[in-house]
């Protein structure tokens, strides 16, 4: 069940405790309802009730609707006849919606989630630096070279904040280079697959010299338009990412680790 939100303390219920605006209320409660759901406190099938959520949480009607209604657009819930709002399972949400992957990330099915995520740039990445080989230009190929010395010299130096930074950026170029309008727009889901993995303590404090070597090879092969070899190289980077996470996912006991 889940409990009202404590105003008193500290962490992100500690922003109530000088009268916030609506705008601050409303992302309060879809965030801590959509944790909910996604953490399997809030099961498919359940109801919310519209009075209980304003009691609970201590904001208006109109606030609840806002939220519901996001919500709603999300796939997490729909609105039955004689029902109410129901809780709708997992298969009909929007799970590319870069904060339903946050919230995803937050909960007890974190390494499932890493790993559907980790598949899925399996599958387009690779084929993204082929295609990046074929229709980069001078300066953009220039560019993310740089860009990967840049992150060769995070790496060794242990400076992970500058190196989750500039690995986002490699990537969310190498997809925009692809010229795929659809690939580009996995950027965002991207960012927060590395930024939870960040968070969450799933990848080394020093990146691995291998991973350095292969963002670079990426780099330097989509210059040389070597749309093989970029591909190759991007494949290895995915293989490593699910090598680093998978004494992980084991540990979880999830099915389908294989």
């Amino acid at each position: 069940m889940l409990q009202r939100v404590d105003r008193s303390s500290s962490g992100v219920a500690a922003v109530q405790k000088k009268a916030p605006a609506e705008a601050g209320l409303h992302a309060q409660v879809l965030d801590h309802l959509g944790t909910a759901i996604c953490g399997g406190q809030l099961t498919p099938g359940s109801v919310l009730n519209i009075d209980e959520l304003v009691d609970r949480y201590g904001v208006s009607r109109s606030v609840v609707r806002e939220v519901l209604r996001v919500l709603a657009a999300m796939g997490f819930i729909e609105t039955r006849r004689r029902v109410g709002v129901m809780i709708r399972p997992t298969r009909d949400w929007n799970v590319f919606d870069p904060q339903v992957i946050r919230w995803r990330l937050a909960s007890e099915g974190r390494m499932a989630q890493m790993r559907s995520i980790t598949e899925l740039r399996t599958a387009v990445e690779p084929h993204a630096a082929w295609l990046a080989a074929r229709r980069v230009d001078h300066d953009e190929a220039s560019d993310l070279v740089g860009l990967a010395a840049k992150m060769w010299a995070a790496g060794k130096a242990g400076d992970e904040e500058r190196f989750l930074h500039l690995d986002i950026e490699f990537h969310r170029r190498v997809l925009a280079a692809s010229g795929n309008e659809m690939f580009v727009k996995l950027q965002d889901l991207v960012a927060e697959v590395l930024t939870g993995r960040h968070h969450y303590d799933l990848m080394p404090h020093y990146p691995h010299e291998q991973a350095l070597q292969l963002h670079a090879d990426v780099a330097q092969a989509i210059q040389r338009r070597d749309g093989d070899r970029a591909r190759a190289a991007m494949v290895q980077i995915m293989e490593q990412a699910f090598g680093e996470m998978k004494s992980m996912w084991e540990q979880t006991g999830e099915p389908g680790q294989g």
